[in-house]
């Protein structure tokens, strides 16, 4: 495929121009797409993603554009707000590529939409490069054009599971001693965490006693706190990206809820620390 070689020859091509700033005569527009999540409950990181997408783009376009053949493009990306909906997502990729033009793609945020839109670039052969799906299922399908830059999501908490294993041992007691809670938001990212965290305490022979959904708007997880109180576990484990972990981090306080051990994943998008306080030190947070 012609773009596919273009495609390549920009990402040698940027990497140079990032280290090694150089100056071309007038540059072309090289267009590129991403439907990111700009409202609804994925707002934050979505803005997030975008920050980061400006941010490189502006280095690359300070530094020369990129230079294909005897050309060089200046990057600009052509943003639509999938309102944190799959199906919109979805909508919105097939209007860029079949309206607007582009011949490249950056990722949306979260697994979910990740997963929505990667159907449609896969079917026009649309190179999507992504580095906020993280979930298993995204890379099994036998996609030819979809690139990731980021862990799978069933590495995010696992390493917490092995750390409580040593807590234990250190204070004299068996790995299987130890009493784990949880609470997943229901989606394809924080289910693929979860089944990493269930491997990881099965291999140490835990008991799992909260195993929760966290509900669907994840403004309030009263009833798993609840129940953390009267069951006293030893490791807490949260992922609802950063509304979950917000929601987690002020109720937690609020609630004065103690557990030797909490692990929450997007601790930094939601600024927990910034937030929070002193009622979050100690928390363990995967970046």
């Amino acid at each position: 495929m012609k773009f596919v070689n273009k495609f390549v020859g920009t990402a040698v091509a940027a990497g140079a121009l990032l280290s090694a700033p150089a100056v071309f005569a007038a540059c072309e527009t090289l267009t590129v797409g991403s439907a990111i999540s700009l409202t609804g409950k994925y707002s934050t990181n979505g803005h997030h993603a975008k920050n980061g997408y400006d941010f490189a783009v502006k280095k690359i376009n300070d530094a020369g554009g990129v230079k294909i053949g005897d050309k060089c493009y200046n990057i600009e990306v052509k943003y639509y707000d999938d309102e944190s909906t799959p199906a919109r997502g979805a909508q919105l990729v097939e209007r860029l590529i079949n309206q607007d033009k582009v011949e490249l793609m950056l990722g949306p945020y979260s697994s979910g939409l990740t997963k929505a839109v990667a159907p449609v670039t896969e079917k026009y052969q649309i190179p999507m490069v992504e580095a906020e799906g993280a979930s298993r299922s995204l890379f099994n399908k036998g996609y030819k054009y979809l690139f990731a830059v980021l862990s799978t999501s069933e590495q995010y908490l696992a390493s917490s599971i092995g750390l409580a294993a040593e807590v234990a041992q250190k204070n004299g007691k068996k790995p299987s001693d130890v009493k784990v809670a949880m609470a997943f938001e229901n989606d394809p990212f924080s289910l693929d965490v979860r089944a990493g965290v269930v491997d990881d305490v099965k291999k140490h022979g835990m008991k799992i006693v909260i195993d929760d959904k966290l509900p669907r708007d994840l403004s309030d997880m009263t009833t798993t706190l609840t129940k953390v109180k009267a069951l006293k576990p030893d490791l807490l484990l949260v992922s609802g990206h950063s509304k979950g972990a917000a929601t987690a981090a002020r109720q937690i306080g609020e609630q004065n809820v103690k557990v030797p051990m909490i692990a929450i994943t997007h601790c930094e998008a939601a600024n927990v620390d910034g937030k929070f306080g002193k009622s979050v030190e100690g928390f363990l947070c995967p970046t």
